[in-house]
């Protein structure tokens, strides 16, 4: 079985910078990712950089990224056995 990973803030927004977002602005501890889809449309995420990230946070975030970036993608950064 599938176990979310634990990981921080600074941990996704390497991951999301591989996928092609750009720090777009940050205020605060939270920081706000660009990414453009293949269509051109944008994307905003916004991460929190915190040391470790609440449970319900992460898979909100994964959500939110699999519309532009593929599950099968995300799934080895996310999710450990």
């Amino acid at each position: 079985m599938l176990r979310l990973r634990r990981l921080s803030g600074r941990d996704l927004i390497a991951i999301f910078e591989r996928f092609g977002s750009t720090r777009a602005s940050q205020r605060g501890s939270h920081i706000k990712l660009v990414s453009t889809g293949s269509h051109g449309e944008r994307q905003v995420t916004t991460v929190p950089n915190h040391r470790e990230l609440d449970p319900g946070t992460l898979p909100a975030i994964v959500r939110q990224a699999s519309r532009f970036i593929p599950q099968d993608q995300l799934r080895p950064h996310f999710y450990s056995q």
